[in-house]
């Protein structure tokens, strides 16, 4: 089944917002320099500038925005009516504006990282009634792959947890590059072929049940569990950094942005093999 190729990808972490945010890597401090961060929870509007970022309000941030991102998507999953498996589903156009408000809410982020203690819950409002409603319109075509699609990126997340708190995966400036790299040309592609939409093309293999359909899919989702990593990494710099309490709300975002992302090509990637 068709479905949007954009905002499936994480453009928020940089060195440039690690940069704006305060110290950059570069500027670490040494283990006689640093204290220890407030650990009282998010930021919120009245936090004082002497507050610095942890990893315990990233935490209690993103804890916060996969609420507000299952409420959303419980209204959108609801928007879809039922219908027998494998019959054609009504996609309702609100959604796709949800699409546009998140979107929008990510790209003003990017640019403005102060914003993001504003801009996240709208993100995940509106991004969560998207899922929630392409959701349903799998579980219509697939009973059952929604709940396999959730599992999946449950155990991804905390197998690549586990990877980089262990330093099995450690996050190099190549492996950044490289992952980087590989998320941005995913981007683009996905740019293009909704382009191709448009104008009434269509890049088949996307959507093809075919093995090479299914090893883009593999690959795309590859690439989403490895950016991961480099939440995890920019969560763990910003905290040891000392960056600014309200860049929380940014580390949250991405890692947020990177879950939706991983969660869609894992149901999609389900959605392939069942078809087959």
């Amino acid at each position: 089944m068709d479905e949007p190729e954009g905002l499936m990808s994480n453009p928020i972490f940089s060195d440039k917002n690690f940069r704006e945010g305060g110290r950059g890597a570069d500027t670490l401090p040494s283990p006689l320099e640093w204290h220890p961060p407030v650990d009282d929870g998010p930021a919120t509007p009245w936090s004082t500038a002497h507050d610095s970022m942890s990893v315990r309000g990233v935490v209690s941030a993103t804890t916060i925005l996969l609420g507000l991102l299952l409420i959303s998507a419980a209204f959108g999953w609801a928007s879809v009516p039922a219908t027998l498996e494998g019959q054609p589903v009504e996609f309702p156009r609100i959604a796709m504006i949800g699409v546009l408000v998140g979107l929008a809410a990510v790209i003003a982020c990017v640019f403005k990282p102060q914003l993001a203690r504003y801009l996240a819950p709208v993100y995940a409002l509106a991004e969560g009634y998207f899922v929630g409603a392409i959701s349903r319109a799998y579980e219509n075509y697939q009973d059952g792959v929604v709940v396999q699609a959730a599992g999946a990126t449950v155990a991804v997340f905390a197998v690549m947890l586990f990877l980089y708190s262990s330093r099995i995966i450690k996050v190099t400036d190549r492996f950044r590059r490289i992952v980087i790299g590989a998320t941005v040309g995913i981007m683009v592609f996905y740019l293009v072929s909704i382009l191709f939409n448009l104008v009434g093309g269509s890049v088949p293999f996307l959507q093809s049940t075919s093995l090479f359909g299914i090893g883009f899919s593999f690959l795309v989702a590859g690439v989403a569990a490895f950016n991961l990593a480099l939440d995890f990494d920019f969560i763990e710099r910003g905290a040891k950094g000392g960056l600014p309490k309200n860049m929380e709300w940014m580390a949250a975002l991405g890692l947020l942005v990177t879950i939706v992302w991983l969660y869609l090509e894992v149901l999609r990637l389900l959605s392939k093999l069942r078809s087959r």
